[in-house]
Formats: C-alpha cells, sequence, structure tokens
C-alpha cells in the first residue's frame, strides 16, 4: 500500500483520469506529466469512465476462481496421510503422484504445515499462547528456585555479599 500523497494513490490516480477523460488531455501528455506509461494511463482513464471515482480504489488481486485447483477428494486423501502415517510433502506427494510444493499448500491451508508443531506421541497440535496483537500482556508463572539475596546477586552486590548465601553459614536464612 502506498502513501496518501504518491503519484499513482487513489487521489493521483483521479487527478490523471480527470485530466485525460473531462480535460480532454492525450493520453502522452497525461502520462508523461504524471510519469506513468501511456497502458498505466489508459488503464486509470477507463476504469474512471467506467465506474467513476469509487473505480480508483484499489482492487483485490485474488483471483475470482481457481481452475487448477487439487480436488476436495484429494485434498482429503493428502490430509488423512498426514493424519494417520505422519509423512511430509515429498513423501505423499510421492505416492499420489502430485508435486510437493502442491502437497505443502494444501497442508498449509488445512494448518498442518509442519509435523514439528505436533506433538510426538499424539500427534496433536501444541498449543501455544496466541493473542491478537502483538505486545499483549502474557502472564507467566514462575518459581524462584535460586538462592539470589535480596537485592541481587553477586554483579549487584559484589562477590562478599553474595558468598553470604552459602548453605551451612550463620548468615543464610534459608539452609537446605
Amino acid at each position: 500500500m502506498s502513501h496518501n500523497n504518491a503519484i499513482l494513490a487513489p487521489k493521483g490516480r483521479l487527478k490523471l483520469a480527470r485530466c485525460i477523460v473531462e480535460d480532454r488531455w492525450p493520453l502522452r501528455r497525461a502520462a508523461e506529466r504524471f510519469q506513468v506509461s501511456v497502458t498505466t494511463a489508459a488503464r486509470w482513464a477507463s476504469r474512471y469512465r467506467e465506474h467513476g471515482e469509487d473505480g480508483m480504489q484499489d482492487r483485490s488481486s485474488r483471483p475470482h476462481h481457481s481452475p487448477r485447483r487439487v480436488r476436495v477428494r484429494t485434498e482429503r486423501r493428502i490430509i488423512g496421510l498426514r493424519v494417520n502415517r505422519r509423512w511430509g510433502p515429498a513423501r505423499i506427494g510421492y505416492l499420489l503422484g502430485l508435486h510437493p510444493s502442491t502437497v505443502h499448500k494444501v497442508l498449509s491451508r488445512f494448518g498442518l504445515s509442519r509435523l514439528s508443531w505436533q506433538d510426538r506421541a499424539t500427534g496433536q497440535a501444541i498449543r501455544r499462547y496466541e493473542h491478537e496483537a502483538p505486545g499483549d500482556m502474557v502472564h507467566v508463572d514462575i518459581k524462584k528456585l535460586g538462592r539470589i539475596p535480596d537485592g541481587g546477586g553477586h554483579r549487584v552486590t559484589d562477590r562478599a555479599a553474595g558468598n553470604r548465601n552459602k548453605t551451612g553459614t550463620p548468615a543464610n536464612r534459608r539452609p537446605g
């Protein structure tokens, strides 16, 4: 996504299209003025004629249909082999006569893309903490197992103060 003041942001496209359609500039002159190719200028002008100002917005580049997508039956076989036998894309692809990248794409679509994300014993997906936004607060329970004296260890209070923490000395409040 470009910034708002870019030459071919929606505002700039609208200016370009209005110069061609309403002010009747030649395509070549308008393209030169806005530093774009003639075909790009023609594209935005035709979109402006067809849709008006709404046609200047960004469109999705996702295809309307995928005629070469793997059939549902084949997808189910891929998922079955992954779950039951825990095979990787290369082995599944060899068995089914598919390219490993095709098998990987299907596995990724169904959230089964990596074997290392599954528990070896059960085959279940390992649950991890997931949050809506980065930087969210995460609660972590900790247990103080080290014998770090109050106020910090030897890096903060020097070695002599850190030695008071040894077991069996009278200065140690928590022996054992």
